[in-house]
């Protein structure tokens, strides 16, 4: 009896010297804490925000398509060459020629997002050195204004135009929807800790609880009041905390690493959890969480974004089955000249226009083949589109009717959980006073442990639930207002 007791002790002091001594490198964490810690450190909170920069840079890039370009273009070119030449009377004569011809044009370019075309003003300059004869010459155009439109082509700026604006907005929302989704992996690795901490505080109560009856039993046992059946019960219930203990300490290990790899801690020390026994009473009306996610959830977006790539797809393939044509207009003035002032003197009119046509004849099929595969697309995409707005819908009333519950199952679970435990304490000290059984005992025990558990995974499905919904609709609920993240910082 005294050995046992002294190990008992041992193993006690060992367990508070121990505490104290990482007490200096231990961090204690409230829900709150480690949500904004992983929203701002995590490899999830990165990944959003470079996707986010990724999408904004692409909008920009779209937008720049529908803003006029000033560009200037040079293409000099030194020829040294031997070169046959057609002479007049159409002999070929070879003739050593050393030409450096020089140019340079500015021009600024608007696309035209209505007929899918490009509109282009130009000013233009050339001038050819003949290196053998110390020679030069002129060519210029002062001005000169091109159009170019494909007439029955597929108009991509215009589509773009329809989609892009789409896509920016799902993306914007995206980014606020993934950091609350990321706030809900916090939550649950959080109360994966409380639980291993809780299960690590339950097996170091009960391993001692367990060692302090086997000690109790032996006496009793020696003076002929309990059976040897009911002393080796006690016996098994020691050794087996004895395993729960080692085994909650190992769980409780690895909690600590991964919420602390999730959070971007790099630095060697514990954590421990703060859990507040109480949540919110916070009510979701049913309609307005409804509005609120076809008014915010990117689910919404990406919907009707595909739906507008489906109808795309479906002009791309018509305008890719059928006639092609294109145009081609320049209007402008030019002229030539010995030297540069003269090549701009009395410039003469000219004009170029071009109509190219393609008319598909026999293509077996393929072109029709195309655009009924493109249709065939859309009409699926928008049978699974109608079915994912039911599940949508249905999934969001799911959702807040267990949400608008679940205040009240905390609440239960916290009552049990405090009643759970007084009655362990009255089944102890009944046992020690000879009034209870063994069975009795270990059924307190038992009920009280389940109770722990049962309160914090009920604190876990309140808190899961309301960032769910918070990433649905983008709207928080307990403060009544729109998640509005500053997109701006991101983008500096």
């Amino acid at each position: 009896m005294q050995k046992n007791l002294f190990i008992v002790l041992t193993i006690l002091l060992l367990v508070r010297s121990a505490s104290h001594a990482q007490e200096g490198h231990t961090l204690v964490l409230t829900l709150p804490a480690t949500i904004e810690r992983a929203q701002g450190q995590s490899p999830d909170a990165a990944a959003a925000r470079h996707t986010y920069r990724a999408a904004y840079w692409n909008y920009q890039y779209y937008r720049a398509n529908y803003l006029p370009s000033l560009t200037l273009t040079s293409n000099p070119e030194l020829n040294r060459a031997i070169n046959s030449v057609t002479q007049p009377d159409g002999t070929i004569k070879f003739v050593r020629q050393d030409v450096l011809n020089s140019n340079l044009t500015l021009g600024i370019t608007q696309n035209i997002p209505f007929t899918g075309g490009s509109l282009s003003v130009q000013t233009a300059a050339q001038r050819s050195d003949q290196l053998s004869n110390h020679t030069a010459s002129w060519q210029t155009s002062p001005v000169n204004i091109i159009y170019q439109q494909d007439l029955f082509g597929y108009n991509s700026l215009r589509w773009d135009r329809r989609i892009e604006p789409v896509r920016y907005r799902e993306a914007k929302k995206t980014y606020v929807e993934t950091l609350e989704l990321i706030a809900a992996e916090a939550t649950k690795r959080f109360f994966d800790l409380a639980t291993a901490q809780s299960n690590y505080e339950i097996a170091s109560t009960n391993y001692a609880n367990a060692d302090t009856l086997y000690i109790y039993a032996q006496g009793r046992y020696n003076i002929g009041t309990i059976t040897e059946n009911e002393m080796l019960q006690l016996e098994v219930n020691k050794l087996s905390e004895e395993t729960n203990l080692m085994n909650a300490q190992i769980a409780l290990k690895d909690a600590i690493e991964s919420l602390r790899s999730y959070l971007g801690i790099h630095e060697e020390m514990d954590l421990k959890v703060d859990i507040a026994d109480s949540v919110p009473a916070t009510q979701v009306p049913l309609d307005e969480a409804l509005q609120l996610a076809r008014q915010n959830s990117p689910d919404i977006e990406n919907m009707h974004r595909r739906q507008l790539e489906g109808q795309s797809a479906v002009a791309q393939a018509r305008a890719n089955a059928g006639l092609k044509a294109d145009i081609y207009l320049r209007f402008g003035l030019t002229q030539t000249g010995n030297k540069f002032k003269e090549a701009y003197e009395r410039p003469l009119d000219q004009q170029r226009i071009t109509l190219g046509i393609t008319l598909p004849i026999l293509d077996w099929g393929r072109g029709k083949g195309q655009v009924r595969v493109a249709r065939s697309n859309r009409d699926l995409i928008n049978t699974q589109v109608e079915q994912q707005k039911t599940d949508f819908e249905q999934n969001i009333r799911k959702l807040v009717m267990q949400f608008n519950l679940q205040a009240r199952r905390v609440e239960v679970a916290t009552r049990t959980d405090e009643t759970a435990q007084r009655r362990a304490d009255v089944a102890r000290r009944l046992y020690l006073l000879g009034k209870s059984t063994v069975l009795d005992l270990n059924a307190s025990i038992t009920e009280k442990d389940k109770a722990r558990r049962d309160h914090i995974s009920a604190l876990y499905n309140y808190w899961s639930l309301f960032y769910t919904l918070r990433s649905i609709t983008l709207y928080d609920f307990e403060k009544n207002r729109e998640l509005t993240p500053d997109l701006h910082s991101l983008i500096k």
